[in-house]
């Protein structure tokens, strides 16, 4: 698969630029988008999920240095599976929220504040598609904001809840919380183009998390209370591509939890 876009970095905000991996695929949509945070004029940046360990996509992104900081949105491969070959490249230290994934710092936590390139970024935890996931907050100039949101929204499309590790019940807390940002926030994805609202954004996949729990509720009332995710998938996502289904199957089991859980 070809895009037009790999292997360039593309301006979206006066702080923030994208280089797509090109590692698609039905989960990751066209790659992963890794984001490149600087001020104007500065020549130093924080790099925002380096991607897989794919030593081309990393060298490409380590030109784009000096890379001062590298944080994580979250554990999975295709965000972080690069980080520690990144560190070694450009010598910037890792930070995240799972201590396993962090590299010559310290773990980053809810509400924590790094300013570094030029930029100050406010850590905002957002567990739900995983239990480490992390929202970024960038103030830019003439109060403009935007918030890299990792797996938590996507660019097109909605998120899988990644069960066991991840929960339904902290993801739509998560959301709830990105709806209350400011309205305007800039949406920087993990996968997919840059959205113009977060607020907007986070309403939309709330709804949509709603309506899905009503089709598993309505599953079970004709299946039974014993239905197995997979028999609720085959019924519920019976017009999805079944490429996606064992992802969905993990987003019908942290659904069945909640909804048993609230019985």
């Amino acid at each position: 698969m070809s895009h037009p876009l790999y292997g360039k970095l593309r301006p979206v905000t006066p702080l923030a630029s994208v280089l797509l991996a090109q590692n698609p695929s039905p989960m990751t949509l066209e790659g992963t988008n890794t984001w490149v945070l600087r001020a104007p004029g500065v020549e130093e940046c924080v790099v925002v999920d380096p991607g897989e360990a794919d030593e081309e996509h990393l060298g490409r992104v380590a030109a784009h240095g000096p890379v001062a900081l590298v944080l994580l949105t979250h554990r999975h491969h295709d965000h972080a599976g690069g980080a520690r070959r990144f560190a070694e490249l450009t010598g910037a230290p890792v930070r995240a929220l799972d201590p396993s994934l962090v590299l010559g710092s310290e773990a980053l936590g809810d509400g924590d504040v790094v300013a570094v390139a030029g930029v100050e970024v406010r850590v905002v935890g957002t567990p739900g598609h995983t239990s480490d996931s992390l929202s970024f907050l960038l103030d830019g100039p003439d109060s403009e904001t935007a918030v890299l949101t990792g797996d938590t929204i996507l660019g097109r499309g909605t998120t899988v809840i990644a069960h066991p590790d991840g929960a339904l019940r902290p993801y739509l807390d998560s959301l709830r919380r990105l709806a209350e940002l400011l309205p305007g926030t800039a949406v920087l994805p993990g996968h997919g183009p840059e959205l113009p609202d977060a607020p907007a954004a986070a309403a939309a996949y709330l709804a949509h998390r709603e309506q899905r729990l009503e089709q598993v509720r309505g599953a079970l009332g004709r299946l039974g209370p014993d239905a197995t995710a997979r028999q609720v998938v085959e019924l519920v996502y019976a017009d999805v591509d079944r490429a996606l289904w064992p992802a969905a199957e993990w987003s019908v089991r942290a659904q069945l939890d909640y909804l048993r859980a609230s019985a």
